[in-house]
């Protein structure tokens, strides 16, 4: 910037005069001056635009602050909504810092300065420091924002500090819910969506109103549909590598071809070295996109596994209560499954899409050699298929051995200690021999057979070869054929057949591999957790026992026949018998372990099958008769293994089963580790912890069978404590019990004979009922004659 008013140079020029040096020097310092002048003075106006802003930016904050406050005034029990004096206005808000506010104000305020920055800290930006030559290249920026004058008057101010407000409260889905938390996003809720996902609760009338959320299926199907595209997707890579390798398997018979039809006539020592340079480097990409391929398979194996093992093992636990457990073999299928995927059978049956290619590359040589090799190639077509129908039946057979001696060896593993304690290891190892035999003997039955198919496909590819090195040499002979080109016909021949050679010697793999697979799908498929089920509210523990008929599978035997109870929330029952009389059974019947011929067990009026699982589990206790602990701490145990139980939990289920101050006498506490097989806790000690992770998670109805089995006098007072505490939590209980000394902590009894209800009703009818039939149970354990 320069002065107008001053007489340029220019301006001398033109009036004719000349201009000297000096004059010339003496223009360009006053020039330099008038510029560094200016820039002053644009710094300076920048410096006053930044205080004019920093201040209105503080008066809007002050009336952010006083907006707040009064929002949150007005929502205080008994707050003066319509004073005006309740909140200062804007000119008072904008005052020299030197006027004290007024008490509320302050008192309104003080919670935002306390738990949060200042709110300077959300509106205004960090400031920059910036180069003042670069504010001097800027100028033209502030000064135009010079040009909008400050709002100074109240109304203007006021008027800027709501649109401040709007812009921060304005956003869609956002509220304010207090003056030191800001903006939050607020949660759209339908009526059929809860607060919560359940949980513990099971989703009660009690855990936020989850009443009708439906609980997607778990739907397995998917599982397995991911787990096959996934190999499709993996396969259809590999079969680029495939291609690829197949075509560089090619450099070996042309390779011999340049070698025996030009190299060896021309005598070209640098035509040798060329070709061995190409074919060098063709074989080494062969290798490596083979390489490329086999980790791909391994890598779908894995993730194969990865996406089907959770799922197979869900299936499985939930299928084993109809069955003995086999369906647990299915993780072998799995493991089946992956084995086949890395295999060399399944690589041959990638190479075979390629065979027709080589076999037309073949006729491009000579149309009588590529005759033979499909004739060949047919012949062991039909050797497959005899191969497949000789060992189909002996290979089903064999896995159908091997699956129950598994089973055997499961049992034993289970019953070590019985085994050795009553020196039963020749039995059991007989046992299991016996189906082990017949597996093996089907398996040599099967693996003969396929040996010779093998073997027989093996002769028909040599003599292939045979046939066509004399039959191509006849043709050389006669002047159709060169040396190499038969040599290289004879190379490609083999590898058009070696697919067909290595599928027939795998074919017991391919077998295996796809039965593993039916079963696989059939489990996943056929699963009843793919069924979508209602999750209801937290049930209040009321029982209805309708008609219950069982006859277990492959038995025409009755032991449970015609069995109706009810049992309101809270109540607690007592179910007494003689030995075989259906107790257990029941028992298991009422927590969901096995499903009955006919009739229904209501829990608060909904049958069990139609519960969600998980609700319904996180609901109940159960202490079965034969106790089994997990490996795993004390601690994890009383949890029932989830890692996300709380201290809390874990230690009032304690307190309820009356075993704390059990557990508090073990070394390690809470943290001792228990092993599979229960040690180092003895057997009531088992018992007292099983009862703890039965009243686990606050259930609303308790099944006990025999609990009082392998209890001393302390552990039987301490049961009989717990019983108590269940009663005062309005917990609905089932003691299952031949010894009667627990019935005095029960209010209702219920008598079986021989799988039918003999008595129903208060234990103190009931124990009339049996002294008039002249049965003195008090103190006794019930007899077989007593109860017939």
């Amino acid at each position: 910037m320069t002065d107008n008013r001053a007489p340029s140079l220019q301006a001398f020029a033109s009036d004719g005069e000349e201009i000297s040096p000096a004059d010339i020097e003496m223009e360009r310092r006053r020039q330099k001056l008038d510029a560094e002048a200016a820039g002053q003075q644009l710094l300076r106006e920048i410096d006053n635009q930044e205080d004019v802003l920093n201040q209105t930016v503080k008066k809007i904050d002050g009336v952010i602050c006083v907006l707040r406050g009064g929002a949150a005034a007005s929502d205080l029990p008994g707050g003066d909504r319509a004073n005006p004096a309740a909140s200062p206005t804007i000119g008072e808000a904008g005052t020299a810092q030197g006027a004290a506010p007024r008490p509320e104000i302050a008192r309104q305020a003080r919670p935002a300065t306390k738990s949060v920055p200042p709110i300077d800290a959300e509106v205004r930006p960090e400031p920059r420091h910036h180069d003042r030559h670069q504010l001097a290249r800027e100028a033209h920026a502030p000064a135009k924002r010079s040009d909008k004058p400050a709002p100074e008057t109240r109304a203007e101010v006021k008027a800027e500090a709501k649109s401040e407000v709007k812009d921060k409260t304005g956003v869609p889905g956002m509220v304010v819910i207090d003056g030191d938390r800001g903006p939050v996003k607020t949660e759209h809720r339908s009526p059929d969506k809860g607060g919560s996902d359940g949980g513990g609760n099971g989703g009660g009338g009690n855990g936020g109103g989850v009443f009708h959320k439906r609980l997607g299926p778990v739907d397995f199907s998917a599982s397995l549909k991911a787990g096959i595209t996934a190999i499709k997707q993996n396969l259809m890579i590999v079969m680029i590598f495939t291609i690829a390798t197949n075509v560089l398997v090619l450099a070996i018979p042309i390779y011999l071809f340049q070698i025996s039809d030009r190299v060896l006539t021309s005598r070209s020592v640098d035509t040798l070295v060329m070709l061995t340079v190409l074919i060098v480097g063709a074989v080494i990409l062969q290798a490596v996109f083979d390489g490329i391929r086999r980790m791909i398979l391994m890598r779908t194996a894995v993730e194969v596994a990865a996406q089907l093992g959770a799922p197979i093992l869900s299936a499985a636990a939930r299928a084993s209560l109809h069955s003995n457990g086999r369906e647990y073999q299915t993780l072998g299928d799995l493991q089946q499954l992956r084995s086949f995927l890395v295999s060399g059978t399944l690589l041959s049956f990638l190479d075979a899409p390629i065979a027709p290619f080589f076999v037309a590359a073949v006729f491009l040589i000579h149309p009588h050699l590529g005759s033979i090799v499909i004739g060949s190639a047919l012949l062991l077509l039909i050797v497959t298929l005899l191969n497949q129908r000789a060992t189909a039946a002996s290979f089903g057979e064999a896995n159908s051995f091997q699956t129950k001696a598994n089973l055997h060896l499961d049992s034993m593993s289970r019953n070590s200690q019985i085994i050795n304690a009553l020196a039963m290891i020749p039995e059991a190892v007989r046992i299991w021999g016996k189906d082990m035999a017949g597996s093996l003997k089907s398996q040599v039955l099967a693996q003969d057979r396929n040996i010779a198919f093998a073997s027989l496909s093996k002769a028909v590819r040599l003599l292939t070869q045979v046939s066509m090195l004399g039959w191509g040499a006849n043709l050389a002979l006669h002047g159709e054929l060169t040396g190499g080109m038969v040599i290289a016909a004879s190379i490609i021949a083999g590898r058009a057949l070696g697919p067909i050679e290595g599928a027939i010697e795998g074919w017991n793999q391919v077998i295996q591999s796809r039965a593993a697979y039916g079963r696989i799908t059939a489990l996943l498929q056929n699963s009843p957790l793919n069924f979508e089920r209602l999750k209801l509210p937290q049930p209040e523990g009321r029982l209805d026992v309708e008609r219950l008929l069982f006859v277990p599978q492959g038995t025409k035997r009755v032991v449970l026949n015609g069995v109706s109870f009810s049992l309101n929330p809270g109540d607690s029952l007592a179910v007494i018998g003689s030995s075989g009389a259906g107790k257990t059974t029941l028992g298991k019947m009422l927590v969901g372990s096995i499903l009955p011929t006919s009739g229904n067990v209501r829990l608060d009026l909904m049958d069990l099958r139609n519960w969600d699982q998980r609700q319904f589990g996180e609901n109940i206790g159960y202490l079965p008769q034969d106790v089994q602990l997990f490996p795993g701490t004390i601690k994890a145990n009383i949890a029932r293994m989830q890692e996300e139980a709380s201290d809390a939990d874990i230690y009032a289920a304690a307190k309820l089963a009356d075993v704390h101050d059990m557990i508090a006498l073990l070394p390690h506490g809470y943290e001792t580790f228990v092993a599979a097989d229960g040690s180092p806790l003895s057997g009531g000690q088992k018992q007292r912890v099983a009862l703890a992770r039965a009243f686990f998670g606050n259930p609303r109805m308790v099944v006990l069978d025999e609990p009082n089995s392998n209890l001393d006098s302390a552990g039987e007072a301490a049961l009989t404590r717990a019983l108590q505490h269940a009663r005062e939590q309005k917990i609905t209980v089932i003691t299952i019990t031949q010894r009667p000394a627990l019935l005095s902590s029960v209010d209702k009894v219920l008598l079986l004979v021989n799988g039918t209800v003999a008595l129903f009703g208060m234990r103190q009818d009931v124990l009339k009922a049996l002294s008039a039939r002249g049965m003195n149970i008090e103190g006794n354990t019930l007899a077989q004659n007593q109860l017939m």
